[in-house]
């Protein structure tokens, strides 16, 4: 269910290429100022609302070069560790923006998609289901959740959290809304208002249980054969 992503304030996002809709990456999130929003149903995430954060010029918080950039980052540090990426989890793929440029870094690999929105899984084909009750008979080296948890109640995104360890085998990709970013980095104008804030330290704490903390929104799971510096780890 990846969303819109963040706009930082006094970044203006570049135009996106053109070209067909690939996977998605996650996106804006808004903050319900009054407190913790409702957990949002599958079909919240409709066309109207992709077209409001993804595809209109004038209203939209992501655009395909961001994507490709942090799968940059994302290459470059797994061919750091050398760990080979056979499989790719995209959890809350969206659009399916992270898809290319995925597969560009290892063209070999598979790639799955994974959405909760129905209208996204009836046009691009995603796999639909939630993070927080997927359970495919593999582990993939390579899962990315980004800009999703936000979007799930306390409950639900600590059911997520414990199943990307059980999901990934080699490196995870997250990242999520927090309140730090809600009070000092986002654009409030333009982000996704609607959506459950926690310390970054709530999402810290549960991923610890079964990663490692590299920085950069990567993390590397316990029992993989990685080898961190201890200046590389975070935690």
């Amino acid at each position: 269910m990846r969303r819109v992503m963040v706009r930082v304030r006094g970044v203006i996002p570049v135009p996106p290429e053109l070209g067909a809709a690939g996977p998605c990456l996650n996106g804006a999130a808004t903050c319900h100022a009054a407190g913790m929003p409702r957990t949002p149903a599958p079909d919240r995430f409709d066309a109207a609302f992709y077209r409001r954060f993804y595809r209109d010029p004038r209203t939209r918080v992501a655009t395909r070069t961001e994507f490709r950039l942090r799968a940059r980052l994302i290459g470059a540090f797994l061919r750091h560790t050398r760990l080979p990426v056979r499989s790719i989890l995209d959890a809350g793929c969206g659009l399916g923006y992270f898809r290319e440029p995925l597969l560009a870094e290892w063209p070999r690999a598979r790639y799955t998609g994974l959405e909760v929105s129905e209208y996204l899984c009836r046009r691009y084909g995603w796999v639909q289901g939630s993070l927080a009750e997927f359970g495919p008979d593999e582990r993939y080296d390579l899962v990315v959740c980004h800009d999703v948890l936000q979007y799930l109640g306390a409950r639900e995104a600590a059911a997520a959290l414990r199943n990307l360890g059980e999901l990934c085998r080699g490196v995870l990709h997250f990242n999520a809304l927090t309140e730090e970013d809600w009070r000092l980095h986002c654009d409030r104008r333009t982000t996704d208002r609607d959506v459950h804030l926690r310390p970054a330290a709530w999402y810290r704490r549960r991923l610890r249980r079964d990663f490692v903390d590299a920085g950069s929104c990567l993390f590397v799971h316990r029992s993989a054969p990685v080898h961190l510096w201890e200046l590389e780890r975070l935690g």
